[in-house]
């Protein structure tokens, strides 16, 4: 099965999100500066939200499809 760009795009997007969630929890448990991962994660998650409403506007698939797969 071939996959949407923008389905793969949401998919790695939401996979960047889960692994910079982990870093900043492990950064806070050591009482370090998260405040950069805190922005990348602010940006990668306005990117996830843009991409949805985008793929959602030009009749692609909803994220409950994504989410299934």
């Amino acid at each position: 099965m071939e996959e949407d760009p923008d389905t793969y795009r949401i998919l790695r997007l939401r996979a960047e999100i889960l692994e910079l969630g982990s870093a900043i929890r492990q950064l806070q448990r050591e009482g370090l500066d998260d405040a950069a991962a805190q922005l990348l994660i602010a940006r990668k998650r306005a990117q996830l939200d843009h991409l949805v409403k985008m793929n959602s506007a030009s009749g692609g698939r909803s994220i409950a499809d994504t989410q299934r797969e």
